[in-house]
């Protein structure tokens, strides 16, 4: 009931549209039922005036029947149109929705569910939600409203045929559903989860394809995926054979209530209480009244693998963030100097300390450089100073003012990123390069170019600009993929800039064209650079070595270089 009051709140901001495809479902449900009803009656009555029985005004009975018919076509077809978009509203501000919670929980909270999983719940658990209104509300708003006014009017000709045709809709419409509702919620449960991992197999298989080659896993990985694909056949398998028994009764319950019906409603005829064509009418309208219940199975049934979705989406939302925001921000530096003192973090409280005792001044527009072994903490530091991760202990300080008193979308904001692991989108250049300044002109992207000195290069593709980068930027090269995020720090031109590798794992010519582009790019910036190899040394003012989470050395580049042997030896070979 919990998931369900959540899910009704999400659809709050679509009530009107909603409300709409219900109010036409209900006209096309009472439309339908008019229809078959008015139409028996008056084929009846019409055969009984041919015998002379009774004379009959044709005139209204027919143009009832022409009105109905055209009312339940015109409004299946509105009523189609506004549920559909109402589904695509719903779906469009759910994937927002989700985002947006999702957004403040990257990356620290995020690293403990995998890329192939959390895609699944964006993508198959979202759209799975919108069943929840085109399935299972609409469906059962509509049938309520529909049989209380369908069995209201009934109730005029015989409360008896109206008792009747009420147990045989709860039987078809409640009893029979939850039922199945029962039956189907630990297989529907199982399908969501066989589902989320069957998904997850596959994206692992398609992104790590080139690392299960290597390893020698990929046949492994085709069988996990085998295995659970089978596996889902049986809950599937399951849900089948509970439509099936579901439909068959749902039909039984209506032609017992038909029958059922005609036999209560024969003596009334044959006491005058009731006409010979009204008992025509009352047999097809008992028949059609079973329409407003005939997507209640499926709704009860799809309730439970709903409620299965929601719950994974419910239990990403309630994470809380690793970053605490504050509910007021200081106003903006003047300036950007970075102090840290005293600074203790580490990532859950029974480890050890990634950063302990941190001490560090970086003036505005230096260039500093961090040097240390792998997991020394140099990428701990960036992802503190980024706000993605909270310290412990100690302060951190821009332009005099607590990084605690911005949120982190402001701090990132003043920071500029450019690591070894350049994302680009599926998309052109262009939208790849927008993303840092989406007011840029031609002109300012071209400039950008031109300093991240990749502007030949682009403008000698076929298409320049507008070219299509492929999944992950697999059309480009790994130097021509950094320099345009090289680029895009020039265009977002933020007054801090952090460089996390940027030219590992590029051949020589490559890095040099990288080099080029950073040296101008740190330019008045406050910078950062977290590197290994000694090429990129020469750009900074001052170069700390980092050991175990702890400062061994800090001072002039090459004053470290002369003190440190092993900082030298140590930036070649790895």
């Amino acid at each position: 009931m919990k998931d369900l009051i959540r899910l009704l709140g999400l659809f709050r901001p679509y009530s009107n549209w909603i409300l709409g495809g219900i109010g036409l479902s209900i006209i096309v449900m009472l439309s339908n039922i008019g229809l078959l009803a008015m139409s028996g009656w008056f084929i009846t009555a019409m055969a009984l005036s041919g015998l002379g029985n009774q004379m009959i005004n044709y005139f209204t009975p027919a143009a009832s029947i022409r009105g109905l018919a055209i009312l339940r076509f015109t409004g299946r077809y509105i009523e189609r149109l506004v549920t559909h978009e109402a589904t695509f509203r719903l779906l469009s501000q759910l994937r927002v929705w989700f985002y947006e919670h999702l957004e403040p929980l990257a990356p620290a909270r995020l690293q403990y569910y995998r890329g192939g999983d959390l895609l699944s719940r964006i993508r198959a658990d979202i759209d799975t939600l919108d069943n929840f209104y085109l399935r299972v509300l609409a469906p059962t708003i509509a049938a309520a409203v529909s049989i209380a006014l369908a069995l209201g009017f009934m109730a005029f000709f015989s409360w008896q045929v109206a008792l009747i045709n009420l147990g045989g809709l709860v039987l078809a419409g409640i009893a029979l559903p939850l039922l199945a509702q029962r039956l189907g919620r630990i297989p529907g449960a199982q399908a969501v989860a066989i589902r989320a991992d069957l998904r997850s197999a596959a994206t692992d298989a398609v992104r790590g394809m080139g690392e299960l080659y290597i390893y020698q896993a990929s046949a492994r990985q085709a069988e996990k995926i085998r295995r659970l694909s089978e596996n889902l056949i049986v809950p599937q398998r399951r849900q089948a054979h509970i439509n099936g028994l579901s439909a068959s009764l749902t039909s039984l319950a209506t032609q017992f209530s038909v029958w059922l019906a005609v036999l209560v409603a024969i003596p009334l005829v044959l006491r005058h209480q009731l006409s010979g064509p009204d008992l025509a009418m009352i047999a097809l309208f008992v028949l059609a009244s079973f329409e407003t219940v005939s997507a209640l199975p499926v709704a009860f049934q799809t309730l439970g693998e709903t409620l299965a979705a929601a719950r994974r989406i419910f239990e990403i939302i309630d994470t809380p963030p690793a970053v605490t925001e504050p509910l007021e921000e200081a106003p903006p530096p003047e300036h950007f100097d970075i102090g840290i003192s005293k600074l203790h973090m580490r990532y859950r409280d029974n480890e050890q300390w990634a950063l302990e005792d941190v001490n560090l001044t970086i003036p505005e527009k230096q260039r500093l450089g961090i040097v240390g072994a792998t997991g020394s903490g140099k990428t701990s530091l960036v992802n503190v100073l980024l706000r993605f991760w909270d310290y412990q202990e100690g302060e951190i300080h821009i332009g005099g003012h607590s990084l605690r008193d911005y949120r982190g979308e402001t701090v990132r904001r003043w920071c500029a990123v450019v690591s070894q692991q350049t994302h680009l989108f599926n998309t052109s250049i262009r939208q790849n390069l927008l993303l840092a300044n989406p007011d840029a002109n031609e002109e300012d992207l071209l400039d950008a170019l031109r300093k991240a000195h990749i502007f030949d290069e682009i403008m000698a593709m076929p298409a320049g600009l507008d070219t299509f980068v492929g999944e992950t930027g697999a059309r480009l090269s790994g130097g021509q993929a950094r320099r345009i995020a090289i680029a895009r720090a020039f265009l977002k031109n933020a007054p801090i800039l952090l460089l996390d590798e940027p030219t590992e794992g590029l051949d020589p010519a490559s890095e040099h064209a990288v080099l080029q582009a950073l040296e101008t790019l740190t330019r008045e910036r406050t910078s950062i650079l977290i590197t290994h190899r000694p090429q990129a040394l020469r750009y900074v003012d001052e170069l700390v070595l980092i050991s175990k989470g702890r400062i061994k050395d800090h001072g002039k580049t090459e004053d470290i270089l002369r003190r440190n042997q092993d900082v030298l030896k140590l930036v070649r070979i790895e």
